[in-house]
């Protein structure tokens, strides 16, 4: 017979307590551009899930879409111009 025992002590709610460092929300607050065009991207397409979409429905996730992929790059570009 094996014992199967955890690996791992038990989580506990003193555990999950822990805030984020400063550093970590910078990161987030430079993330913020492309996690807000991201939910506008999802929301658009989200739109689009019950019914078939229309022109303007075509139109709105087409830039939402468009506007995400600006948002990486310029995130890119900073996050390059600060290792540089």
């Amino acid at each position: 017979m094996q014992i199967i025992a955890a690996l791992q002590g038990l989580v506990t709610a003193e555990s999950l307590s822990i805030e984020p460092t400063a550093a970590e929300l910078d990161v987030i607050e430079q993330e913020m551009p492309l996690i807000r065009a991201e939910v506008e991207l999802l929301d658009a397409q989200i739109m689009t899930i019950d019914r078939a979409a229309n022109e303007l429905d075509t139109r709105r996730v087409r830039r939402a879409r468009r506007r995400v992929l600006a948002a990486r790059r310029a995130l890119a570009n900073t996050t390059a111009d600060e290792v540089a």
